[in-house]
């Protein structure tokens, strides 16, 4: 009998304020989903961006509607073009293109973001350029 107040299997919903507790979190985590639903939207491009590529930052193009960044893990190169203000959908491109091989390319009518493009990067220069609507961005060869 002593033990049936600490059990925590089926007969534990019937201690006093069980139910509460099981009540109360049914009702926070639709909040909190709601919550992220909201401000998902108007959350920054650039949080996606670095989420799009794995590595560290090493290179920020800006031009006048969005910006290319090149990011670099220990064998692999990645870029994105990002709009500076997410909205409808218009044409992107981006390009990374490592030093004695074929550029990867993706282009397409984008919100946000086009990409992410990799390619493999150990001890090669690469190259890359993005573009959105008519204003456009390139680096030359970097990481070399």
């Amino acid at each position: 009998m002593a033990g049936s107040l600490r059990s925590s299997g089926p007969r534990a919903w019937g201690r006093p304020g069980a139910g509460r507790r099981t009540a109360a979190a049914f009702l926070v985590l639709p909040l909190i989903g709601a919550l992220g639903l909201v401000l998902g939207p108007t959350g920054s491009a650039a949080a996606q961006a670095t989420s799009a590529c794995s590595g560290r930052l090493v290179k920020t193009v800006s031009f006048s509607t969005g910006s290319l960044r090149v990011y670099k893990s220990r064998a692999y190169a990645c870029a994105v073009t990002v709009a500076k203000k997410p909205g409808a959908r218009r044409a992107m491109r981006v390009s990374l293109q490592p030093r004695g091989g074929r550029a990867v390319v993706d282009s397409g009518r984008f919100t946000t973001l086009a990409g992410p493009v990799t390619v493999h990067a150990l001890n090669r220069c690469v190259r890359a350029s993005g573009s959105m609507g008519g204003s456009s961005g390139s680096t030359g060869w970097i990481l070399c």
